[in-house]
Protein backbone atom coordinates (compact mmCIF):
# COMPACT_ATOMS: atom_id res chain seq x y z
CA UNK A 1 0.00 0.00 0.00
CA UNK A 2 1.43 3.02 -0.63
CA UNK A 3 1.80 5.87 1.76
CA UNK A 4 1.46 9.37 1.29
CA UNK A 5 1.48 12.75 3.19
CA UNK A 6 -1.43 13.71 4.57
CA UNK A 7 -0.96 16.86 5.56
CA UNK A 8 0.67 17.50 1.74
CA UNK A 9 -2.76 16.37 0.46
CA UNK A 10 -4.70 18.66 2.92
CA UNK A 11 -2.58 21.60 1.41
CA UNK A 12 -3.17 21.34 -1.57
CA UNK A 13 -6.63 20.89 -1.15
CA UNK A 14 -6.75 24.42 0.62
CA UNK A 15 -5.29 25.84 -1.97
CA UNK A 16 -7.30 24.78 -4.51
CA UNK A 17 -10.15 25.89 -2.31
CA UNK A 18 -8.67 28.84 -1.73
CA UNK A 19 -8.20 29.56 -5.52
CA UNK A 20 -11.67 28.40 -6.00
CA UNK A 21 -12.77 31.21 -3.67
CA UNK A 22 -10.85 33.81 -5.03
CA UNK A 23 -10.85 32.92 -8.59
CA UNK A 24 -14.43 32.20 -9.40
CA UNK A 25 -16.68 32.76 -6.38
CA UNK A 26 -19.87 33.27 -8.90
CA UNK A 27 -18.71 30.68 -10.97
CA UNK A 28 -19.19 27.53 -9.22
CA UNK A 29 -20.25 24.33 -11.18
CA UNK A 30 -23.63 23.20 -10.16
CA UNK A 31 -23.89 19.94 -8.72
CA UNK A 32 -26.97 17.41 -7.93
CA UNK A 33 -27.87 17.67 -4.26
CA UNK A 34 -26.76 14.18 -3.91
CA UNK A 35 -23.62 14.75 -5.72
CA UNK A 36 -22.67 17.19 -3.42
CA UNK A 37 -23.94 15.79 0.15
CA UNK A 38 -21.48 12.93 -1.19
CA UNK A 39 -18.73 15.06 -1.26
CA UNK A 40 -19.44 16.89 2.15
CA UNK A 41 -19.20 13.13 3.27
CA UNK A 42 -16.11 12.53 1.96
CA UNK A 43 -14.40 16.27 2.93
CA UNK A 44 -15.54 15.42 6.31
CA UNK A 45 -14.47 11.50 6.40
CA UNK A 46 -11.28 13.08 5.14
CA UNK A 47 -10.63 15.88 7.66
CA UNK A 48 -10.05 17.71 5.20
CA UNK A 49 -11.07 21.17 6.77
CA UNK A 50 -9.40 20.29 10.32
CA UNK A 51 -6.68 22.57 9.09
CA UNK A 52 -8.71 25.67 9.00
CA UNK A 53 -10.12 25.23 12.37
CA UNK A 54 -7.54 27.67 14.05
CA UNK A 55 -8.02 30.31 11.44
CA UNK A 56 -10.73 32.44 13.36
CA UNK A 57 -9.17 32.42 16.66
CA UNK A 58 -5.59 32.91 16.10
CA UNK A 59 -6.45 36.15 13.90
CA UNK A 60 -9.12 37.18 16.89
CA UNK A 61 -6.10 36.62 19.11
CA UNK A 62 -3.67 38.63 16.58
CA UNK A 63 -6.20 41.25 16.54
CA UNK A 64 -6.57 41.64 20.37
CA UNK A 65 -3.29 41.86 20.61
CA UNK A 66 -3.11 45.05 18.42
CA UNK A 67 -5.88 46.80 20.09
CA UNK A 68 -5.04 46.40 23.30
CA UNK A 69 -1.03 47.65 22.41
CA UNK A 70 -2.69 51.24 21.79
CA UNK A 71 -5.35 50.92 24.14
CA UNK A 72 -4.29 48.99 26.93
CA UNK A 73 -6.88 50.17 29.55
CA UNK A 74 -9.30 49.04 27.76
CA UNK A 75 -8.08 45.24 27.56
CA UNK A 76 -11.37 43.77 28.70
CA UNK A 77 -13.65 45.44 26.65
CA UNK A 78 -11.10 44.51 23.82
CA UNK A 79 -11.26 41.30 24.41
CA UNK A 80 -14.99 40.67 25.05
CA UNK A 81 -15.66 42.86 21.81
CA UNK A 82 -13.41 41.14 19.64
CA UNK A 83 -14.65 37.45 20.88
CA UNK A 84 -18.01 38.64 20.19
CA UNK A 85 -17.11 39.88 16.63
CA UNK A 86 -15.73 36.55 15.90
CA UNK A 87 -18.66 34.35 17.51
CA UNK A 88 -20.56 36.27 14.56
CA UNK A 89 -18.38 35.18 12.18
CA UNK A 90 -17.92 31.54 13.20
CA UNK A 91 -21.35 30.77 10.77
CA UNK A 92 -19.14 31.84 7.97
CA UNK A 93 -17.11 28.51 8.30
CA UNK A 94 -20.07 26.93 5.97
CA UNK A 95 -18.94 28.56 3.31
CA UNK A 96 -15.87 27.26 3.38
CA UNK A 97 -17.20 24.07 3.54
CA UNK A 98 -19.42 23.91 0.75
CA UNK A 99 -16.70 25.57 -1.28
CA UNK A 100 -14.62 22.48 -0.37
CA UNK A 101 -17.40 20.03 -0.95
CA UNK A 102 -17.84 21.50 -4.31
CA UNK A 103 -14.20 21.17 -5.48
CA UNK A 104 -14.00 17.87 -4.73
CA UNK A 105 -17.83 17.25 -6.61
CA UNK A 106 -16.25 18.67 -9.50
CA UNK A 107 -13.02 16.16 -8.98
CA UNK A 108 -14.64 13.37 -8.16
CA UNK A 109 -17.56 11.59 -9.04
CA UNK A 110 -20.56 10.52 -7.20
CA UNK A 111 -19.57 7.16 -6.71
CA UNK A 112 -15.76 8.11 -6.03
CA UNK A 113 -17.09 10.15 -3.24
CA UNK A 114 -18.83 7.71 -1.32
CA UNK A 115 -15.99 5.17 -1.68
CA UNK A 116 -13.89 7.87 -0.15
CA UNK A 117 -15.74 8.28 2.84
CA UNK A 118 -16.42 4.33 3.61
CA UNK A 119 -12.84 3.64 3.59
CA UNK A 120 -11.62 6.82 5.62
CA UNK A 121 -14.91 6.12 7.89
CA UNK A 122 -13.46 2.99 8.13
CA UNK A 123 -11.39 1.84 11.29
CA UNK A 124 -8.30 1.17 8.52
CA UNK A 125 -9.20 5.01 7.22
CA UNK A 126 -9.27 6.73 10.58
CA UNK A 127 -6.05 4.91 11.89
CA UNK A 128 -4.21 6.24 8.21
CA UNK A 129 -5.38 9.69 9.26
CA UNK A 130 -4.01 9.33 12.59
CA UNK A 131 -1.10 7.18 11.85
CA UNK A 132 -0.35 8.88 8.55
CA UNK A 133 2.08 11.97 9.52
CA UNK A 134 4.03 9.25 11.64
CA UNK A 135 4.46 7.03 8.61
CA UNK A 136 5.47 9.61 6.29
CA UNK A 137 8.57 11.12 8.94
CA UNK A 138 9.26 7.29 9.48
CA UNK A 139 9.37 6.84 5.47
CA UNK A 140 11.12 9.73 4.75
CA UNK A 141 13.69 9.52 7.24
CA UNK A 142 14.25 5.39 6.60
CA UNK A 143 14.60 6.73 2.75
CA UNK A 144 17.52 9.30 3.59
CA UNK A 145 19.25 6.34 5.24
CA UNK A 146 19.10 4.08 2.69
CA UNK A 147 19.49 7.46 -0.01
CA UNK A 148 22.77 7.92 2.09
CA UNK A 149 24.09 4.20 1.82
CA UNK A 150 23.19 3.85 -1.44
CA UNK A 151 25.18 7.32 -2.19
CA UNK A 152 28.35 6.08 0.16
CA UNK A 153 27.98 2.60 -1.92
CA UNK A 154 28.34 3.91 -5.54
CA UNK A 155 31.08 6.75 -4.14
CA UNK A 156 33.37 3.54 -3.16
CA UNK A 157 32.63 1.96 -6.41
CA UNK A 158 33.42 4.46 -8.49
CA UNK A 159 36.35 5.55 -6.70
CA UNK A 160 37.88 1.91 -6.81
CA UNK A 161 36.90 1.65 -10.74
CA UNK A 162 38.53 4.38 -11.46
CA UNK A 163 41.76 3.65 -9.41
CA UNK A 164 41.52 0.68 -12.36
CA UNK A 165 40.50 2.83 -14.99
CA UNK A 166 43.51 5.70 -14.40
CA UNK A 167 45.99 4.18 -12.29
CA UNK A 168 48.33 6.15 -10.10
CA UNK A 169 51.43 7.59 -11.99
CA UNK A 170 54.21 7.30 -9.99
CA UNK A 171 54.38 10.38 -7.50
CA UNK A 172 50.94 11.41 -8.65
CA UNK A 173 47.93 10.71 -6.83
CA UNK A 174 45.13 8.62 -8.28
CA UNK A 175 42.13 10.92 -9.22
Amino acid sequence: MKVFNLDLCRAACAAAALTALIAMPSQAQEVSPSHLAAARQAVDAIDTTEQFDQILLNAATQIKAELIVNNPNLQSEISAMVDDNAIALAPRRADLENEIARIYAKMFTEQELREIAQFYDSEAGRKLIAQGPAAVRETMSAADIWANGIVRDLRNSADEGMRTLAPAVEGTPAQ
